[in-house]
């Protein structure tokens, strides 16, 4: 049954923003806060949707996908002798759990939001329907794209790049816990050097683990460029949609190196 938020307008979009249309990848281990772990920190997931309530109010569309690591990690569950088909879609299901919290911590701070999947659960969100989703982000609405891409195998970063692409996203916004790309782990090494623009290939080649190699492939294809940033600083999600030069660019266009 559609709720009140349904018949709210759309927010027209500022003049000042560079991405009108965004698909946010967040990792299911952004709902744990900054210390990671497991299950969903009630705190954190109010963060997240009221930075996003920001963004949104701005008139930016977004689409968002949620990974599952923070309740069950399809690849983990086969490396311990799982049955990887199995296993993944345990997974699938853990982004749903993730994506419905997210839902109701958007519809909480007055956002109205529909979260679709790619696997059937009807009495708890509607199948993905590419035409519909869009009409949902023109409308006003945040849509929360779960299940991955509905198929083993594939990973969230891959449903990302997958969903950004069906909805004509302007780019695909990668959350992480660190500020961008370095050359090496910044973590272990502290002359680690941030790139401010990278191209597709030298991603692929240096074999980068902030995406996975599918999805940025995908983009590479379809040239669709990847805004890689840290999430946990408030605000950077506003900065990226107005074209501020924080994370890094990954694209084959040094005109996107905003």
């Amino acid at each position: 049954m559609p709720s009140q938020l349904d018949s709210l307008p759309p927010p027209p979009p500022s003049s000042d923003l560079r991405y009108k249309r965004i698909l946010l990848k967040l990792s299911g281990e952004a709902l744990c806060g900054e210390d990671g772990g497991f299950g969903i920190r009630p705190e954190t997931l109010g963060e997240v949707a009221s930075e996003l309530a920001e963004v949104h109010n701005l008139g930016v569309q977004i689409g968002v996908v949620v990974g599952g690591g923070n309740i069950f990690r399809g690849l983990k569950g086969a490396s311990a002798g799982m049955d990887r088909t199995q296993s993944d879609y345990m997974g699938m299901l853990a982004t749903v759990i993730n994506s419905l919290a997210l839902q109701d911590a958007l519809e909480k701070v007055g956002i109205p939001t529909r979260v679709m999947t790619a696997i059937e659960i009807r009495q708890v969100a509607e199948p993905y329907i590419r035409r519909r989703a869009i009409r949902h982000l023109a409308t006003g609405h945040i849509v929360i794209f779960a299940a991955g891409t509905g198929n083993p195998y594939f990973s969230t970063d891959t449903a990302a790049a997958l969903r950004a692409m069906e909805i004509q996203a302007d780019a695909v916004f990668k959350a992480t816990k660190v500020e961008g790309v370095y050359d090496k782990d910044p973590a272990l090494h502290a002359d680690a050097q941030l790139f401010k623009h990278i191209d597709y290939e030298r991603f692929l080649v240096e074999r980068i683990g902030v995406m996975d190699q599918t999805a940025i492939a995908l983009c590479r294809e379809n040239s669709l460029s990847i805004r890689v940033f840290k999430m946990t600083e408030r605000g950077n999600v506003m900065r990226v949609c107005r074209g501020e030069a924080i994370g890094t660019v990954v694209s084959d266009k040094p005109d996107d190196e905003a």
